[in-house]
């Protein structure tokens, strides 16, 4: 087990301060550099995360073994599983603690990812081998993480509710400790999914292994920054457009690590390279100029609450299948309440494309209405900037 990891504070932890403001430091110097706004309910959270910090901090310090299976003087410290409203700063809160986490066995990764790695190993695993893959895997698992963060926790596949249980159970027995975010209470997990009823053993195994804790900040901080965000076009030089971009995706990812995404759509796999969370950097040429279509973008919606779209081009004839793609692209977000920000080679009232078999003029008054009150106010919006007012 994770024998370092106490559900009780030690001794050093009630009477040393050498660890135990370590996050609220970290987290203070983002409100003095203005990328968060404190708030007394993101605070609260971070303490049970230094909890966590400071047992890790205090076994690194005395160089004492960290993973000890003949233990068993000790109990370990239950898991961490932070929920609440998109844009409250679980993400935000959780990269905190991971960058501050001192050991080496840990990792982050999106829970969507991470369950295509166990579905990918399961199949390659069969190939080979009989039985069941899962005391295999979970040993792998094991191997390389002690720690494991968990992003945007969340079960909508019926298969990844089958396995959920069956693996948890094998890394929680072997010591894994792990720290999820997600916008539901474990009670809400796979809600109305098909046959969930099997699912519930692990709702079970979730609420009993882990410290459930619900971050009720008053506001929605990325919506608050949408809000504040200019409202104009980009029209020229690209370098000045992709700075304006890298700069919003630094702001909204408070310089998060940066992770690639492999999205399965109908047995094909979509690669993104520069993903955090629930936010998308991509291009007009990544998303449209590849073969993708409806369900694609479906999927990207679906998985993405917002999307920064770099070099939108004149719409021509000489383009017409990017073109297309990118009105269905657009409809799609905009039915999905997707945050957009991006940069176009004209401005947008003069963004036009002419095909018989799509409006455009739907398209381009739906990146109009995404720059106006209501639309923010529905948890949508637009962003682009014009050189004429940088």
């Amino acid at each position: 087990m994770f024998d370092f990891l106490l559900k009780q504070p030690s001794q050093k932890y009630q009477h040393s301060q050498i660890f135990n403001d370590e996050l609220e430091k970290r987290y203070q110097e983002l409100v003095v550099r203005h990328h968060i706004h404190s708030d007394a309910a993101q605070i609260q959270v971070l303490g049970h995360l230094q909890h966590l910090l400071d047992n890790i901090s205090t076994q690194t310090e005395q160089k004492q073994n960290v993973f000890n299976p003949l233990s068993s003087s000790v109990e370990t410290a239950k898991s961490l599983y932070i929920f609440g409203d998109v844009g409250r700063g679980k993400t935000m809160l959780m990269d905190v603690f991971y960058d501050a986490c001192p050991i080496e066995l840990k990792r982050r990764v999106h829970f969507h990812a991470f369950m295509q790695e166990v579905h990918e190993y399961m199949h390659q695993w069969r190939k080979q081998n009989e039985g069941d893959p899962l005391t295999s895997l979970a040993k792998k698992i094991r191997k390389s993480s002690l720690l494991l963060c968990f992003d945007e926790f969340h079960v909508t596949d019926i298969a990844d509710a089958m396995l959920l249980s069956r693996l948890f159970t094998k890394l929680i027995k072997q010591g894994v400790i792990f720290v999820a975010t997600s916008n539901q209470h474990p009670d809400d997990l796979y809600k109305n999914g098909l046959q969930r009823a099997l699912f519930l053993p692990f709702i079970a195994l979730l609420k009993q292994s882990s410290e459930v804790i619900e971050l009720v900040a008053k506001e929605d901080y990325r919506l608050l920054y949408f809000k504040s965000m200019e409202t104009v076009f980009y029209v020229g030089q690209k370098e000045e457009g992709d700075a304006f971009l890298q700069q919003r995706f630094n702001e909204l990812t408070n310089n998060g690590s940066i992770e690639s995404r492999i999205l399965q759509v109908k047995n094909r796999a979509i690669e993104f390279s520069k993903v955090h969370g629930d936010i998308l950097y991509s291009s007009f040429e990544e998303l449209c100029g590849r073969a993708l279509g409806p369900a694609d973008y479906l999927e990207i919606a679906s998985e993405f609450n917002a999307v920064l779209i770099a070099n939108i081009p004149m719409l021509t004839m000489e383009i017409r299948d990017q073109a297309r793609r990118f009105v269905t692209l657009i409809d799609t977000l905009y039915e999905s309440n997707v945050k957009l920000i991006c940069t176009l080679g004209q401005p947008l009232e003069y963004l036009e494309f002419k095909d018989k078999d799509f409006d455009f003029q739907r398209t381009r008054s739906r990146l109009i209405e995404m720059q106006s009150e209501r639309y923010f106010q529905s948890n949508m919006f637009l962003s682009v900037i014009d050189d004429k007012n940088t």
